[in-house]
């Protein structure tokens, strides 16, 4: 139980034995520090109900729990209001239970769930880009989180390995190596090689996608292979499965680079043998109809604000659309992985499409009620104009390209503060990749997901102000103040009551973490945890500036505040590894 929850209790119980709902009892961060450390606002709702001035019954509120040796004080104010300022011994206590405990205090749920995480989105015609990284890193926080608070969490980037850009490449690899046996109707061996690397495919497509949108016959041509691709033409099949392998080894290294695992590596080509039976099912809820030959279901609803046009199912050759496969997809998660809950977190441009897909699936029985389906949409990341990030040219800057400029960028930041200076260069250049990593990071968690934001990475390697580094250096220097002080023979000791407002801040500051997790986690808003996480770094700061601990004269007051900055580095570490971010061993 988190300090607010218990304080809630304290505070319902008193609502209660006024004969009052216990909810009054609500107990909040106080907005005026210098009041109290908590605040209760119940009285002014529950006034009418107690048939009494909110100021009076505030007062008995008051009066009815200030006597608790829990706190120091429990104060009326105002038109209403109760502020709450702990007992010091009652709140080394709770940080203490805090550090004791397996979990520091985390929050865990009482009834676990399987949520499946949808995320990353790599498609098989092209390298991974900057569109992936806010969908993996923000995919990658939230199921960091719902694992941390006890769900059974399985994340799958679901690869786009089906749809019509593979058409476009079989006629791209057609047109340049039309001798292939992959070509030839009547062959049955294949080379056992791909013909194309990774780098051809990323050449060859937005080649091949411009000359289909210009010329009508060749979009036929690459809609016929897609066509032939899904209902089994073996060479086209054998080259599919080439270009997948070819693409499935570069996405791996790119997401492992961003310390980024998956449990699954479906595609949509995984759930293609289950779209027709699924779509006999659909129909027997009498939504799905011919439009023009295509096979549709109806999604509108006559309270819809925006309007939803039919779903289409199946074009009208048969030809299975990204509906369809997600369509599919979904099914299989709820069947096969028995999912209570599947998140998308793709952009937010994709609203109007996930609104469709959830409401057909809804409405024709593949998933029931109880299941939870959630577009997670996010915005863009800018560059210094306002507008998505590209490289120079205008074109699309790879994922890879993008980590190495912002290691670059940490590693200068690490030699204008004179750090990592006498590390071997291996250490170095890992050390500068870490940092950069957590700059990319923090700087794109750091902003509600909704929001774009202005990729710098120069600011974003700061070691100061709201930045990943600021926050590994913070976790460092925790650990090279607790090896100082081990050198010394000297050990974090149990907390006692704050001797320095510095000190006494922070803790508080420490209590208040379940509830920035359980935020994040509701609001599938990693942003709470990262200014959580910053709040909890500056109050660290501040403490270690101001209460020097290990010429602290007093041993038990040393030793006590090495134990504070034992759990607080202990907490900050445990935060930052749900935000995926790694802490070097030194810097």
């Amino acid at each position: 139980m988190s300090l607010i929850s218990h304080l809630g209790e304290v505070f319902g119980s008193a609502f209660q034995e006024l004969g009052l709902d216990s909810e009054y009892g609500k107990v909040f961060p106080s907005q005026r520090p210098e009041l109290g450390d908590f605040q209760c606002n119940g009285a002014l709702a529950a006034a009418r109900s107690a048939r009494q001035p909110p100021s009076r019954l505030a007062t008995t509120v008051a009066e009815m729990t200030g006597t608790d040796s829990r706190f120091q004080s429990v104060t009326a104010a105002g038109p209403g209001f109760v502020n709450i300022k702990l007992s010091d011994g009652f709140l080394a206590e709770w940080v203490e239970d805090m550090a004791s405990d397996s979990h520091l205090g985390a929050p865990r749920v009482s009834r676990p769930l399987h949520i499946v995480v949808d995320y990353g989105g790599p498609n098989v015609a092209k390298p991974m880009h900057v569109g992936h990284l806010r969908s993996t890193i923000i995919g990658d926080a939230l199921a960091r989180i719902f694992a941390r608070v006890g769900h059974r969490v399985t994340r799958d980037p679901h690869f786009g390995d089906w749809g019509t850009q593979m058409g476009m490449l079989i006629i791209g690899v057609r047109e340049r190596f039309p001798q292939l046996a992959y070509f030839d109707c009547n062959a049955r061996t294949f080379p056992a090689r791909s013909p194309v690397s990774l780098a051809d495919l990323a050449e060859m497509y937005p080649q091949v996608a411009a000359e289909c949108a210009a010329s009508p016959q060749l979009a036929e041509q690459a809609r016929r292979a897609t066509l032939e691709l899904q209902e089994g033409r073996p060479g086209y099949r054998a080259l599919w499965k080439q270009m997948v392998q070819v693409s499935l080894e570069s996405q791996r290294a790119d997401f492992a680079r961003l310390g980024v695992e998956f449990d699954l590596w479906y595609g949509e080509s995984t759930v293609a043998d289950r779209v027709e039976g699924m779509i006999a099912r659909m129909e027997e809820s009498g939504l799905v109809t011919e439009s023009e030959g295509a096979t549709v279901v109806e999604v509108a609803m006559a309270d819809d604000k925006a309007p939803l046009p039919p779903l289409m199912l199946c074009k009208s050759d048969g030809a299975a659309l990204y509906a369809t496969t997600d369509l599919a997809t979904i099914e299989m998660r709820v069947d096969d992985l028995g999912a209570d809950s599947i998140l998308y977190v793709v952009d937010a441009r994709q609203a109007d499409h996930f609104r469709g897909v959830f409401r057909a699936a809804r409405l024709t029985g593949l998933v029931p009620p109880a299941v939870g389906l959630e577009h997670i949409g996010f915005g863009t990341m800018n560059g210094p104009d306002g507008r998505p990030f590209r490289t120079r040219e205008g074109g699309v800057v790879r994922l890879g390209d993008l980590i190495d400029q912002v290691t670059e960028a940490a590693r200068r930041r690490l030699e204008e503060n004179d750090m990592a200076k006498a590390y071997p260069e291996s250490e170095r250049r890992a050390v500068a990749e870490a940092v950069g990593l957590a700059a990319l990071k923090f700087g794109d968690l750091s902003t509600h997901r909704a929001s774009n934001y202005v990729f710098d990475p120069d600011r974003f390697v700061s070691f100061s102000g709201k930045t990943g580094p600021y926050l590994q250096y913070g976790v460092v220097r925790i650990r090279s103040l607790l090896a100082r002080a081990a050198r010394q023979g000297l050990a974090p000791g149990r907390l006692g009551p704050p001797a320095h407002p510095a000190e006494r801040r922070l803790m508080l500051a420490l209590t208040l973490m379940p509830e920035a997790i359980n935020r994040a986690a509701s609001e599938r808003a990693p942003h709470h945890l990262a200014e959580y996480c910053y709040r909890v770094a500056v109050g660290f700061t501040r403490f270690y500036d101001q209460c020097h601990i290990l010429s602290e004269p007093d041993p038990g007051r040393r030793d006590a505040w090495l134990g504070l900055a034992d759990i607080t580095g202990r907490v900050l570490s445990m935060l930052l590894d749900i935000l995926g971010i790694d802490v070097p061993d030194r810097m």
